[in-house]
């Protein structure tokens, strides 16, 4: 039996389950927000065109506004300034976007800490426990933090300073990007940038060196909590908007049956 044959069998057999990382997509779904002066992006809208009417007596449809950055999404390079020479969503290459996934836990240290940041001694921890990050991975940051997905306000977690999410420290961001074997970064929060990420130098560290460096970066995710910390595929499906600066997403995890009860 071929490869391709053998995981098409191991699907239909469910012995490699499919888990669904995607945050449903309403207009209720929590967006980023900006600060003034700055623009934000609008959420998602559906405007019906029929529905078994008399517009379209057989037959139902809508019309659909979203941003790029709504909910579970893709960040390309091109929408921030260190990659506005670099690839928009629809010339992002398909491996890119399928790879191992490396899961960074810090659950524990979220929960006592929302501000809570990886630095470049946490991927080296890992790397000492479970070996080194397999090309074109996709490192996933586990926080516990898509439990609060159902409340708006839990999960922006704002106050007078600003949101409290946790993130990755300008030093981290740096180790990521300059690490050839990862193509991306996914997270449970808004953003792949800590809440108060506005603070560090460079501003929004994730956003300016992964997507500087060609990697991309993924959030809103679920089910993070199913996934063994090695051993599982990312499949990262954007619509290939030309020229697109992001794209919701569905995003899947292939993984072994049982995995997660082995890692």
């Amino acid at each position: 039996m071929s490869v391709l044959a053998g995981l098409t069998a191991a699907l239909s057999s469910g012995s490699v389950e499919i888990i669904d990382l995607t945050t449903p997509l309403s207009s209720e779904t929590p967006i980023l927000n900006l600060p003034q002066p700055f623009a934000n992006t609008v959420g998602l809208s559906v405007s019906p065109v029929s529905n078994f009417d008399d517009a379209g007596p057989a037959w139902a449809w809508n019309d659909v506004t979203v941003g790029e950055h709504a909910g579970t999404h893709l960040d390309a390079p091109v929408h921030w300034i260190t990659g506005k020479d670099g690839k928009s969503v629809d010339q992002i290459e398909p491996h890119r976007l399928v790879g191992a996934i490396v899961v960074i836990d810090k659950t524990t240290e979220v929960s006592a800490d929302p501000d809570f940041l990886l630095e470049p001694e946490h991927f080296e921890q890992w790397q000492q426990e479970h070996g080194a990050f397999p090309e074109n991975c996709w490192v996933i940051f586990r926080t516990g933090w898509a439990a609060r997905g159902a409340d708006a306000a839990a999960f922006v977690n704002a106050d007078d300073a600003g949101p409290h999410t946790p993130g990755v420290s300008a030093a981290g961001a740096k180790w990521l990007a300059g690490n050839a074997s990862i193509s991306g970064f996914g997270v449970e929060t808004v953003g792949i940038d800590a809440g108060q990420a506005g603070g560090l130098d460079p501003m929004f560290p994730v956003h300016s060196f992964l997507l500087g460096a060609d990697k991309y970066g993924v959030t809103s995710l679920r089910n993070v909590d199913r996934l063994p910390v090695t051993g599982a595929t990312l499949v990262v499906a954007p619509l290939p908007i030309v020229g697109g600066t992001g794209s919701p997403s569905r995003v899947y995890a292939l993984v072994e049956k049982g995995a997660v009860e082995k890692a």
